[in-house]
Parts: C-alpha cells; sequence; structure tokens
C-alpha cells in the first residue's frame, strides 16, 4: 500500500464530508422532517454577472429539490463588493430567478435579507423594504430576514427590520410589475449611493426596551420616517 499525496487525500475527505452530508439528508428525509436547502450565489464572483448568476441560481434551486430532497429552498444572491443581497444587481437576480421558478414550477422558494446598514437607521429599513418589494412581485413565497448590518455584526437584528419586511411585501401584493419597478427605480436609487459610508446602526439593547421587548421612541421614529418615504415613492404601506 501507498500513502495518497496531499491532493488524494484532499479529496478522499472531501468525499467523506460529502458522503456524511448525504448520509443526514437520507435520515432526515426517513424521519419526515422538513429540510431547507439554502444557497447563496455571489454575483461578480465565479458565476459572472447578472445573467450568469442568475443561470447558476436557477440551478441550485432545481437542485434543491432532486438531488437534496428539499421541501423548499432558501436564496438570497450575493453582491461581492458589498456582501449584501439589497444591491441593484442581487435584486435584478434574485428577482428573474423567483419569476422563472414560480412561473414554472409548484416549488416552494425564500429568500435572505442582508441590508448592509445597521438596525434604527432609515437606510436598513429602506433596504429591507426594496427586498420585500422585490421578492413579493416576483412570486417568493416565504422571505427570511432581516440580518441587518450584513448578517455579521453581533447583536444587531431586531424585530423591527421583520416589520417592514412584512409590511412592504403586503403593500405589494397584487400590484403590476411596472409600477413595482418604477417604486424599486426611486427607492434603490434612494439608498445605494451610501454603500461605502453605511451606518452602522444599533445593538438590540441600545435601540429596544429589552424588558419590555419593544422598539425604542427614536427607532419609532426611525421607522416612521421610511414609512413616510416609501409612500412617497408610491407605496401604499401603512404607517
Amino acid at each position: 500500500m501507498r500513502a495518497c499525496d496531499s491532493h488524494e487525500c484532499s479529496q478522499l475527505n472531501e468525499l467523506k464530508v460529502d458522503m456524511a452530508a448525504l448520509n443526514i439528508l437520507a435520515g432526515w428525509t426517513a424521519n419526515g422532517n422538513t429540510i431547507m436547502i439554502e444557497q447563496m450565489p455571489i454575483f461578480g464572483g465565479y458565476c459572472g454577472g447578472i445573467e450568469e448568476t442568475a443561470i447558476c441560481d436557477v440551478a441550485t434551486h432545481l437542485a434543491s429539490f432532486t438531488m437534496f430532497g428539499g421541501n423548499f429552498h432558501l436564496d438570497g444572491p450575493i453582491h461581492i463588493r458589498w456582501g449584501i443581497t439589497t444591491s441593484r444587481e442581487t435584486l435584478q437576480i434574485a428577482a428573474h430567478v423567483a419569476a422563472a421558478v414560480d412561473a414554472n414550477t409548484d416549488l416552494l422558494i425564500a429568500n435572505q435579507y442582508y441590508p448592509v446598514a445597521g438596525p434604527c437607521t432609515e437606510m436598513c429599513l429602506l433596504e429591507t423594504a426594496a427586498q420585500a418589494i422585490s421578492d413579493t412581485a416576483s412570486g417568493r413565497e416565504m422571505l427570511s430576514g432581516s440580518a441587518a448590518a450584513k448578517g455579521v455584526a453581533q447583536d444587531k437584528t431586531t424585530g423591527m427590520e421583520a416589520r417592514i419586511m412584512g409590511e412592504a411585501a403586503i403593500a405589494t401584493a397584487g400590484m403590476k410589475i411596472p409600477e413595482v419597478n418604477a417604486i424599486l427605480e426611486k427607492l434603490v436609487s434612494s439608498y445605494e449611493k451610501n454603500y461605502a459610508s453605511a451606518p452602522p446602526g444599533k445593538t438590540f439593547r441600545e435601540c429596544y426596551d429589552v424588558l419590555r421587548v419593544k422598539p425604542t421612541a427614536e427607532y419609532m421614529q426611525v421607522y416612521d420616517g421610511a414609512i413616510k418615504k416609501l409612500q412617497g415613492f408610491g407605496l401604499d404601506i401603512k404607517s
């Protein structure tokens, strides 16, 4: 017998990991568990541009159900420069992919939310609303968010981001695509120039009463300001 070289050992280790994952999936399936398969293609990375990333995204959606037996698929195209799902390009990718999957299948699909700004900032709320509008209009069944500050800052996620996500989705339901696109053009244009200087926001305990689990008066004021802007852009969202 000969020892494997470093490349062969690496391949064997990868195979073991893959087999272990498939065994886990088989166990979950046999147990009747609900299986979510998640992938987040990187726009501007190996996938390429908008069109190429959309093709990759559709392929991974289909693989989630055909190869891995998923019950629903969690998407979330990421911008390679900013690490967010709320950019103009990633919203376009996610919307086209969702519309294609929704028009041709009965699969359940969802989307992750990673705005660049942190909680208790108007920018974070507007980014979240933009994705909720896009997801709803393109036919996604589930919205998963929102992980403020790109989902990498400790203790920077609150219920207020999820609130505006839900309200924006409700307001968008039933709208015509040209109307949605007109709103999104104004909305995304209002924040995309601020990616490099996005406000970091506040931690949960800084913008919430942690004992009552309620947002502070400051955050409510920020939220109301974001609602007014959305209404000004043409979205009939409740304040």
